[in-house]
């Protein structure tokens, strides 16, 4: 009788351990969804935007939860608390400590060997490595190349050698935010004029900031005669959607977004401030007597267009001059847009994507009297950095666009007819979280990648 009481203890606890086995396997399925559905978006499929050795907040679960449950809301993440119950906030702070890759040296681009695209092939040659994040690149007329790094830190490439620059301005690293964009004036061989883009602090205030322009000069390795020509407001604490991409028309007109900061459903509608626009100035930081608000009371005489989230792609069409743009959407709803003076490209009040929480941020993905994007991208692809290929060298690519994508780590080829979407091509898939995307003067496709940071570039093969 014992021993049949005994075996029976040891099968109740056996399926004890196999419904509990069973259960936690369930939770860790869930787990991966969630991040997978919330959260790769911006940390990575492959949670490589994590540093495994240095945690922003602490590797404790608790502060883990803590930080999935009420959001950061300094660097733009959004909380969770109303979306996940407590067992799975556990399950998603263990996915994530658990989950880190150890090597993320794997994320490396494609091999020596020839890609062969539907249309073109080409090697990738690693020309530049040993950067953090390459925001901005701009070739010089002598073939140097300049390398505007996050870190607040800018390069001259030469001669096979990162040399560093000096002269920068102050810059607020945060988040999202520090040395943006670079651009050469359109007669940089006479003027010498360089435009750098960057997130800068309010004035006596160390906790704020917003988009700032300047123009400088090169000196050996060093800027000089620096001009503020547009100091973007208001100020915030958030350290996400700063914009800023740059971008001169055939006119000599200075085009950049800047991002709404996270104030959305303040900043893009409004005229009052620079946040979630599209602007437009002379090469001297002085306002185009035809831009479309100059006019109007109250409104930012630099504003081109308005209702834009955080635009992160920035260049002109060099058949037509039309000024094209991609910016982020939220969890879906990225979008290509060409952009027209004085429209209304409709955030937050319509939208093809959701909150990050998955919840619904508007019904409504048309409204009248708001422009429709050319395209929009649902997952999000977190487009930033984009270029027309100009030149002969892609024959087959010629005139198409080509975007990089942060989430899904590869480069779109977009083909187009007209200002119609025909057909998009993944490029590069698996390189790593693709920043930039640069034409050379000698006509060669160069590609910035973040973390490790390197530029590599496509070498056509007939």
């Amino acid at each position: 009788m014992k021993q049949v009481l005994f075996l029976t203890s040891i099968s109740f606890l056996l399926l004890i351990s196999c419904n509990n086995h069973a259960e936690q396997t369930e939770i860790q399925k869930q787990a991966a969804a969630n991040y997978a559905n919330y959260c790769a978006g911006c940390h990575g499929d492959q949670l490589q935007k994590f540093n495994k050795s240095a945690w922003m907040y602490g590797n404790d679960d608790t502060e883990i939860i803590k930080s999935i449950r009420d959001g950061r809301e300094d660097i733009g993440m959004p909380a969770f608390g109303a979306t996940f119950t407590d067992t799975e906030l556990k399950a998603l702070a263990r996915y994530v400590k658990t989950g880190i890759p150890a090597d993320k040296s794997t994320l490396q681009p494609a091999g020596g060997g020839i890609v062969e695209s539907e249309v073109q092939k080409f090697f990738v040659d690693t020309i530049v490595s040993g950067l953090d994040v390459p925001w901005g690149l701009e070739f010089l007329p002598n073939g140097d190349l300049l390398i505007a790094d996050r870190s607040a830190k800018l390069y001259r490439f030469a001669n096979k050698q990162l040399q560093g620059i000096s002269g920068l301005p102050e810059i607020m690293v945060k988040g999202q935010g520090g040395l943006l964009d670079l651009e050469l004036h359109p007669d940089y061989e006479t003027n010498g004029w360089l435009y750098l883009a960057y997130s800068a602090y309010a004035k006596d205030n160390k906790t704020e900031g917003c988009t700032n322009i300047m123009r400088a000069k090169i000196e050996g390795n060093q800027l000089v005669s620096q001009e503020v020509i547009f100091n973007g407001s208001p100020d915030s604490d958030k350290g996400h959607h700063w914009g800023c991409k740059l971008e001169f028309d055939k006119n000599g007109y200075l085009f950049f977004g800047v991002g709404d900061r996270g104030s959305h459903f303040v900043n893009p509608q409004n005229l009052d401030n620079h946040c979630g626009k599209i602007h437009r100035i002379n090469d001297d930081g002085s306002i185009p007597n035809d831009n479309p608000f100059v006019n109007t009371a109250g409104a930012m005489p630099t504003i081109y267009s308005y209702g834009h989230r955080n635009p992160q792609g920035t260049c002109m069409n060099p058949e037509t001059g039309e000024i094209w743009e991609t910016e982020h959407g939220p969890r879906g709803g990225d979008e290509l847009n060409i952009i027209q003076p004085g429209r209304n490209y409709g955030w937050p009040v319509i939208c093809y994507g959701i909150n990050y929480d998955g919840t619904v941020l508007t019904e409504m993905t048309a409204k009248e009297g708001m422009e429709q994007p050319v395209t929009y991208w649902v997952p999000s692809i977190a487009p930033c950095g984009m270029t027309f290929v100009k030149g002969d060298r892609y024959k087959n690519w010629k005139n198409n666009i080509l975007v990089g994508s942060l989430r899904f780590m590869y480069l779109e080829r977009i083909v187009l007819e007209g200002s119609k979407v025909t057909h998009q091509e993944k490029l590069l898939e698996g390189i790593g979280r693709v920043r930039n995307v640069e034409i050379s003067p000698d006509g060669f496709i160069y590609v910035a990648i973040e973390k490790p940071g390197k530029i590599v570039k496509l070498v056509p093969v007939n």
